[in-house]
């Protein structure tokens, strides 16, 4: 009996300590609450009260904000204390050693990666060139620059360097110079140049010349690669200045305006970056992480609104044109024909050549040379080819990528096209084009 007795006394003493404990949060709370109360009401009334009524408001105020937060502390402290709200220590204490544990390895990463793709840029940087173009100046003063661009060294052999540049840097130049790294200018010769695909390239004494770009690949590329753009934007003032980005596009066609008559003449594959690539920067490197050149700056779109494209040409594309242009010219075959594109033609005229309906492309044959693969097969004027070899071709661009691309001087080609209604065939052998025959 004594036992329950005392079991009962101890049950209500502790619920009478816990009454008091809620007691005490209740009174803290309903204080917070008074002191939030005054605290408003006074901020609200002090911005009509005179200064006088201010000043016992505020100290009111202030001391009971004081005594408020000294109730508080002390009802937290016993909680803590008595484990009424305990304390998360070992949570805490696992982040900060994960923490710990983490951040070392990810630096490490970090920093290896950079200092690795510094000292790669550094050594490909080396290779970078600046290209300058020499042109008649006056009676007085002779050659004058007439502009600036950048070039890569990519081989050294029988005491020459070999540097790729873009045709359009070196057009029209009297004479060219390379200056290296060091400001040191050499003399170059202009080996060949292309103005399809914008490749020239240029021979130098190869005393100088101590790096030369290690060429990669283009041909495994991803979008979001990261990439860097290397060359002398805005002149030689700013040379070797590298650019960081990445791959924003594979396969890109940028149709080419070769003779600035408004028409396109050619359609170039690209490579599409961010990096930035300006005025000067043509001809220069785009480079992967691992230093190696996968594509040689050509072009960017020059608008206001435009910003972050820039265009290259991939180095595994441009390589087979450097080898040609080591001998001085392109080979590239010829059918001998002019054309226009169907598109091109009114509605009326395609009534006079007899078109079907349902023939929606092709290229009008405007005129064919004399003595050439086309004359020989017996193609005339106002014909409408359709197809080479099972291709369909809709314009001149189409054309020439194609024969440019996928055929060789000597192959056996058949055409098909429309005359006078009538689907027709026929064959012909490429030619090797030249100045006398273009």
């Amino acid at each position: 009996m004594d036992n329950n007795n005392n079991d009962f006394h101890n049950k209500n003493e502790h619920d009478s300590n816990s009454f008091d404990q809620t007691d005490i949060q209740k009174e803290q709370i309903e204080a917070s609450e008074s002191v939030v109360s005054n605290t408003n009401e006074r901020t609200y009334k002090s911005e009509r009260n005179e200064p006088t009524s201010n000043k016992k408001r505020g100290f009111s105020g202030l001391l009971s904000g004081v005594l408020g937060g000294v109730i508080s502390a002390v009802i937290v402290a016993l909680l803590f204390t008595n484990n009424m709200i305990p304390m998360d220590t070992a949570e805490t204490n696992t982040h900060e050693t994960a923490e710990e544990a983490s951040t070392p390895n990810i630096v490490e990463t970090l920093a290896s990666d950079e200092a690795d793709v510094s000292t790669n840029i550094n050594e490909v940087s080396q290779a970078v060139v600046g290209v300058v173009n020499m042109q008649e100046g006056n009676v007085w003063e002779g050659s004058q620059e007439a502009g600036t661009g950048s070039g890569i060294i990519y081989k050294k052999e029988n005491g020459k360097a070999y540097i790729v540049t873009n045709q359009h840097v070196v057009a029209n130049a009297k004479e060219v110079e390379i200056v290296l790294n060091d400001d040191e200018r050499i003399p170059a010769t202009v080996l060949g140049g292309d103005t399809l695909t914008d490749l020239a390239v240029l021979e130098v004494d190869g005393a100088s010349i101590d790096t030369v770009a290690n060429l990669g690949s283009s041909d495994d590329l991803a979008v979001g690669e990261t990439v860097l753009a290397i060359g002398n934007p805005l002149g030689l003032d700013f040379a070797n200045t590298v650019t960081k980005g990445i791959i924003s596009g594979l396969n890109r066609t940028v149709e080419v305006d070769t003779n600035s008559d408004g028409q396109a003449d050619w359609i170039t594959e690209v490579l599409q970056t961010d990096a930035a690539i300006n005025p000067g920067n043509s001809g220069g490197a785009l480079v992967n992480s691992n230093g190696e050149v996968i594509g040689i700056n050509s072009m960017k779109i020059a608008q206001s609104s435009v910003e972050g494209i820039g265009f290259a040409i991939p180095v595994s594309a441009a390589l087979p044109i450097m080898e040609q242009l080591e001998s001085g010219e392109i080979s590239r075959p010829l059918i001998g024909i002019s054309t226009a594109s169907l598109h091109q033609v009114p509605p009326q005229y395609r009534y006079e050549i007899n078109l079907p309906e349902d023939v929606e492309g092709g290229m009008v044959v405007a005129d064919v040379q004399s003595g050439s693969p086309a004359d020989a097969a017996g193609l005339q004027q106002f014909d409408v080819i359709t197809k080479i070899n099972g291709q369909e071709v809709t314009s001149i661009l189409e054309l020439r990528k194609y024969l440019y691309s996928e055929t060789n001087i000597g192959d056996d080609i058949e055409i098909e096209y429309i005359r006078d209604g009538e689907h027709q065939t026929t064959n012909l052998k490429l030619v090797e084009q030249t100045e006398e025959n273009e």
